[in-house]
């Protein structure tokens, strides 16, 4: 059943619309008050995301508050490598670590696929949750990583500055590296078909790394496993299309390559023209993005602007489908009411070009 207000499956999809939807990476996070009130409930993040019932409340906090015009689980990206038994922990002060870093051929051969339905069964609950929760208002978008981004924290053994492991490993034993990546597509692709089934109305993979490699090794290490995991999702489901987005950050240099991946949509950050993508992949996917975080730090009058912007960039809508997002996760210490600007600004604006 399409959701009440469907603008941002259409806008995927490249159907007329009535205004350009809006949605936002980490909208439901530590800077809004609510959140933080149910974190300090959960005691630690871990068991936020552990918890379905939590992992709604939070989900529909910023969908509640700011009109949204779609909610997205909440979760984190690392889920599936902590299935395979890595032992994933948040450290104060250094972020997410894993206690079993695949750095040896003996780790490599121990991957395996996790089922969804077993290891990650709560993570399937929060989706069946929020979209009970969410009544059929807006649709529920499901997510994970890309199996190279998954890899980067995998050999690292937690976040990095220069990926000096991971390509260590990728230019003196690439086969091994290779196997990681054919294990986390299988794996990836498993966990976003399970959460289809258990409500997600559209998908996004988060190559957040990608960004992070030479021309050549980022089609041949990550595009082409985000290419396989696009090639096993369910694109049709319970008699609905199921839109698929792919996210590379810095990604810009290979926006052709990435838009022929198969997805929908492809997310673009906030170092792109968006006037200039659109010319070089033209309307067979659709475009998601893209406005600087930093700028729901300035006055009222920038933001409303520079949303302007965005619009305008992307231009008149035609063939093409925008979604309105920032080029990358809304920042922390954003004040709430940044975004109660934004959201009215594109709302209304937006109506003007479609």
């Amino acid at each position: 059943m399409k959701p009440l207000n469907d603008t941002f499956l259409k806008a995927l999809m490249r159907q007329k619309c009535d205004y350009t939807p809006l949605w936002l990476m980490r909208q439901a996070g530590r800077y809004l008050a609510e959140y933080n009130a149910t974190r300090a409930k959960a005691g630690s993040f871990l068991n936020l995301a552990h918890s379905p019932s939590m992992a709604c409340e939070v989900t529909l906090q910023p969908v509640d508050r700011f009109g949204l015009d779609a909610a997205i689980l909440f979760s984190d990206i690392l889920t599936v490598p902590d299935a395979m038994g890595l032992g994933l922990s948040f450290v104060a002060g250094e972020g997410p670590v894993f206690a079993k870093p695949v750095q040896s051929e003996e780790a490599v051969n121990a991957l395996y696929v996790p089922d969804p339905n077993k290891e990650l069964k709560y993570v399937m609950d929060a989706v069946s949750e929020i979209r009970r929760a969410l009544n059929n208002r807006i649709p529920l978008i499901g997510f994970s990583g890309s199996p190279f981004t998954l890899a980067c924290y995998m050999v690292e053994g937690g976040s990095s500055k220069d990926f000096r492991t991971i390509k260590t490993m990728m230019y003196t034993r690439p086969d091994l590296l290779h196997r990681i990546l054919e294990v986390n597509a299988q794996s990836v692709a498993a966990y976003l078909n399970a959460q289809i089934e258990a409500g997600a109305q559209a998908v996004q993979i988060f190559d957040t790394w990608g960004g992070a490699l030479a021309d050549r090794d980022f089609q041949t290490f990550s595009l082409a496993y985000t290419k396989r995991v696009v090639e096993l999702l369910h694109r049709e489901y319970d008699g609905e299309k199921i839109p698929v987005i792919v996210f590379t950050k810095g990604g810009d240099t290979w926006i052709e390559d990435i838009a022929s991946c198969g997805a929908d949509a492809v997310g673009v950050d906030w170092t792109s023209n968006l006037t200039r993508v659109r010319q070089r992949v033209g309307d067979r996917v659709a475009l998601q993005g893209n406005m600087d975080p930093m700028v729901l730090f300035g006055s009222e009058e920038l933001i409303r602007a520079q949303a302007r912007k965005v619009i305008d960039d992307f231009g008149p809508v035609g063939n093409g489908g925008h979604v309105f997002n920032l080029g990358h996760g809304i920042n922390q210490f954003t004040p709430p009411e940044a975004v109660s600007i934004l959201v009215d600004e594109v709302h209304n604006y937006s109506r003007s070009k479609h």
